[in-house]
């Protein structure tokens, strides 16, 4: 089998995700990681598929991951490589391991390798299958049997992790490693150090719960006479309450966060943000992080998700996109949410989009903001906005109409200054006129301040709304 061509650029890194669900977002983060690395050092960012469990990948979920790393501007500067098509390549390796003595065959059962490994754990001792130093006959060769890797004995293993330090083990508690099963699949520990390996990969950066499989892993590096890459274990993500981030937490998948109406560049500052730091720096774009980081920003303590942080950076991003964008994007939620839309209604979205997007912290929230832009005329008044209508506040509402009538401006700046002067010339504080003119031009949906409503609908369609109120109150 051909190996992937081992790349020029000084680093690469990569992102092994196995395909037996949706991208999780801690997954989304490790990802990124990888991604600003590499592009902070003028590298390449790799992605591996570790398919090599059949039963449990499936091509729905590398469907959901792909889909996941799109929706994030994550791409990938080469084709993807599937784990399992390169089998061939890792027996290869493993026959490798057997013929230089650090790997041998191993002819014991299931339940007996259970039964022995029971017996010494009783004994106080480490695990050994008699098979260690034990030669196969050419009887035996006809039996099934897995191939272990043959570890030192009494050797310190110690990986200098780039985030966590020196890290240290005696190799008596590593076990001997299967690394071809019975049937002769490649088991994981050696499929990424071939893959690694092959695909020319210098930084492993990757999440803490892998960090014991550093020290089996750099064993069959020096084994083979390869060099180990840098690795970098990042602490896991925790929820709000610092335990381990559970479904109890809320959104775990990164389409879910897309679903509840995040930006994808607002999870990107969110995300790099979540267990690196650059300074005090929260707010950043993706080329500032792509020029800061580097994994000595990297700590060691387990982030916590925060939610209202995460509303704040999206907040900040839908401020400053660009208004085409947020129209459609609001115009998708509310087809999403059944409403019937008209030709003219995108374009409506797009004329209020200046006058409400600061209100919104996720695009669902700007959705709703905006239902008062699309509601037709006539507008039917409810009984509470009727009530706000009663009496002199219809008379009020209809000295402003005539006001507003020879108005021509419409600029949200003059209408404040109008809206201001009609009070003062009204004797009254503007709080005995806006719950009026609210419900005359929005029927009491959730808006912004009068100005930016009228503003919003346009002159037409605000002094149509507060003709249609005031027919409803005669």
């Amino acid at each position: 089998m051909t190996s992937p061509s081992a790349p020029t650029s000084a680093v690469v890194t990569r992102f092994a995700p196995s395909p037996t669900g949706s991208l999780h977002i801690g997954g989304a983060r490790t990802a990124l990681f990888n991604h600003l690395f590499a592009r902070r050092h003028n590298g390449r960012f790799l992605v591996r598929v570790e398919d090599t469990d059949r039963e449990r990948s499936t091509d729905e979920a590398v469907k959901a991951i792909f889909d996941g790393l799109s929706w994030l501007g994550l791409f990938a500067d080469d084709e993807p490589v599937f784990q399992f098509s390169r089998a061939d390549r890792h027996r290869e390796v493993a026959n490798t391991l057997l013929e230089t003595g650090h790997a041998y065959r191993d002819f014991l059962s299931a339940d007996e390798t259970g039964a022995l490994r029971d017996q010494a754990k009783a004994e106080g001792r480490d695990f050994v299958s008699p098979w260690r130093d034990r030669d196969p006959t050419v009887d035996d060769l006809s039996k099934p049997h897995t191939v272990r890797f043959r570890r030192p004995l009494d050797q310190a293993v110690v990986v200098e992790d780039a985030v966590q330090g020196a890290v240290r083990w005696e190799s008596s508690a590593l076990d001997d490693l299967v690394i071809l099963r019975s049937d002769g699949a490649p088991t994981y520990n050696l499929a990424v150090v071939v893959d690694d390996h092959d695909m020319g990969v210098t930084h492993v950066i990757r999440g803490d719960d892998h960090l014991n499989n550093a020290a089996r892993q750099s064993l069959i590096y020096d084994a083979l006479g390869w060099t180990r890459p840098v690795f970098a274990h990042i602490p896991l993500i925790h929820g709000p309450d610092g335990a381990k981030l559970s479904k109890r937490h809320g959104a775990q998948a990164v389409h879910e966060y897309a679903e509840m109406g995040y930006l994808p560049e607002a999870m990107r500052n969110y995300l790099a943000r979540l267990g690196w730091a650059h300074g005090d720096d929260e707010l950043f774009s993706d080329e500032q992080a792509a020029a800061w980081f580097d994994l000595d920003g990297v700590g060691k303590a387990p982030s916590r998700l925060d939610f209202d942080k995460l509303a704040h950076v999206n907040a900040h991003w839908m401020r400053l996109a660009d208004d085409d964008r947020l129209a459609k994007a609001a115009l998708d939620v509310h087809l999403s949410r059944g409403h019937a839309l008209g030709p003219e209604d995108e374009a409506r979205l797009l004329h209020a989009m200046p006058f409400v997007k600061d209100r919104a912290k996720t695009l669902l929230e700007l959705a709703d903001q905006t239902v008062f832009v699309l509601k037709p005329r006539p507008l039917a008044l409810d009984e509470k906005a009727l009530g706000q209508l009663a009496g002199e506040a219809a008379d009020r509402i209809g000295r402003l109409r005539d006001r507003l009538a020879l108005f021509q401006s419409w600029d949200v700046f003059a209408l404040e200054a109008e809206l201001k002067a009609f009070a003062e010339e009204e004797g009254v504080g503007f709080g005995k006129i806006g719950p009026a003119a609210r419900a005359a031009l929005t029927g009491g949906s959730p808006s912004p301040d009068i100005a930016r409503i009228l503003a919003s609908l346009g002159r037409e369609i605000s002094l149509g709304r507060l003709d249609d109120a005031l027919q409803q109150t005669k």
